[in-house]
């Protein structure tokens, strides 16, 4: 298996290549050669544990690692001490829109579905850098809205041959997501805001890990760019695990026969996990429907609908800050397969998006993608009356981007009436880090002190909070600085100490 850039379809790189490097050298993202299929083995797949999914289906992409390689990489990311026993859980609501089945993806070390990537991606790294540039020292550069920055602190805290520079807008991230980074641990990390909004902070890394100037820098220092975003094939590869792995849970628990078909919806900002179930379509799992849920921040539903993607709009700061996003870099991904790994048409759009903030595609794509996917958006609103609902009537406590997820399901149920197909909503985070909004749609005055919320919450609902968001209480802050978005750059040099 090797790997092609989305804007350069000559290119071909072996699997520890393009997780070392991250991102293609003309700014394009690195995408198989080809999809297996395995729609023959799902029968011999559904009898595997987490760990073994995960060994099967990475071995058909990872075809330079070895399988002991793999099996080190598996066994070091899922250690049942680290989520709590299988890494992620399915919760089953049944109901008047039909079989829903909450998977929930934050059982591991931060309370995120990221983790389900980040624990494995520094495994992977170390495996690639051992074959491909293992002189180097790798400098992972993160833009993060919130959950993929503390996910990668904490997967490469201290892991040798690494740094970590994690950059995240100053106002667009929850009291404890920020509160999980600034207290960070380890001699290798450093974390930084940006004034700003999560674009402005991925438009900085993209334009460091592309600046031939500052790789020059880095060259002559012993570092290398590499990036923990899902821009990295490396982070979206695990991604595919969890969908194969909750097809086969639904078909044990709703007793449906291995082939038949399930819907998916997920809460999309940069639309890295629904690409993850769509590729998991395309290697043979039955998926019907890929329901892409938006917040307030519409861009995706708009353009699944018209067919063209448009960011000259208003930005809005949600409940729900993980998905405050108006450039989604994986769609490029999608893109590309559609427009049958054209990149030079693709090329344009991307230029165009660059220059003019949108971009239009043809009637073919448009139709493709109408096809596969439904979108919806959900407002704060909607979101808090979703979570005030799910909990009274199914007793099941969902954070924002959850309930984002689960309101527009039930706008696809109205639509299509199909209520009949057992669906997997992705659950992303544990409510008790976006606390003080769960506790507002439940109807409860917040204190305005993140700890005594988590307190609050507990007692109405009887749940309880993931200790380590509780410990994060008496952890002292080590990151304050805030920076314009252009001197992302200098920071970034200043950090590996090699500034001028």
């Amino acid at each position: 298996m090797q790997y092609k850039s989305t804007r350069n379809s000559k290119l071909r790189l072996d699997a520890s290549q393009v997780i070392a490097q991250g991102i293609s050298t003309e700014g394009g993202l690195f995408v198989p050669e080809s999809l297996p299929n395995v729609k023959i083995d799902l029968p011999r797949l559904s009898n595997l544990d987490y760990q073994g999914l995960a060994k099967e289906i990475f071995k058909l992409f990872l075809t330079d690692f070895t399988e002991e390689q793999i099996n080190h990489c598996v066994k070091n990311a899922y250690e049942p001490e680290k989520f709590g026993g299988e890494p992620v859980k399915l919760v089953s609501l049944k109901g008047d829109l039909g079989s829903r089945h909450i998977l929930e993806l934050w059982h591991g070390p931060t309370c995120a579905f990221k983790d389900m990537a980040l624990q494995v991606l520094p495994h992977f790294l170390t495996v690639s850098l051992s074959k491909s540039a293992e002189k180097k020292e790798a400098v992972i550069l993160v833009a993060t809205s919130g959950d993929t920055g503390k996910a990668a602190l904490e997967g490469f805290r201290d892991v040798s041959g690494t740094r970590v520079l994690v950059f995240y807008p100053q106002a667009g991230v929850s009291p404890m997501q920020k509160r999980q980074m600034a207290t960070q641990e380890g001699g290798n990390v450093g974390v930084c805001a940006i004034e700003g909004n999560f674009d402005d902070a991925q438009a900085a890394v993209k334009k460091i890990f592309t600046d031939s100037s500052i790789k020059e820098v880095l060259d002559k220092h012993g570092f290398m760019f590499s990036s923990a975003n899902s821009i990295n094939w490396g982070r979206l590869l695990p991604q595919i695990v969890y969908y194969f792995y909750a097809y086969f849970q639904i078909c044990k628990a709703d007793k449906l026969t291995v082939g038949n078909p399930i819907n998916v919806a997920v809460p999309t900002g940069n639309f890295g996990n629904i690409l993850a179930a769509y590729y998991a379509r395309e290697m043979g799992l039955p998926i019907k429907k890929l329901i892409c849920a938006s917040n307030a921040n519409k861009v995706l539903t708009d353009f699944i609908n018209t067919g063209i993607y448009d960011r000259r709009r208003e930005f809005y700061a949600t409940s729900s800050p993980s998905m405050d996003i108006l450039i989604s870099s994986n769609l490029e991904r999608l893109l590309y397969g559609l427009l049958g790994e054209n990149s030079e048409v693709l090329s344009n759009w991307m230029e165009q998006l660059s220059r003019e903030g949108h971009y239009k595609v043809g009637d073919d794509v448009r139709e493709k993608v109408r096809e596969l996917f439904f979108g919806g958006f959900c407002n704060d609103s909607a979101t808090a009356q979703t979570i005030r609902n799910t909990w009274r009537e199914d007793n099941y406590l969902a954070d924002t981007h959850t309930a984002v997820a689960l309101d527009v399901y039930r706008q696809y149920v109205e639509s299509s009436g199909d209520s009949s197909t057992p669906t997997v909503v992705v659950s992303t985070a544990s409510p008790y880090k976006f606390v003080g909004s769960v506790l507002s749609a439940l109807e409860t005055l917040e204190s305005g002190e993140e700890f005594e919320n988590i307190l609050q919450l507990e007692s109405i609902t009887n749940t309880t909070a993931p200790a380590q968001l509780k410990a994060l209480q008496h952890k002292p802050i080590r990151f304050d600085a805030v920076i314009k978005a252009s001197q992302a750059a200098g920071y970034v040099l200043e950090a590996l100490g090699i500034g001028e």
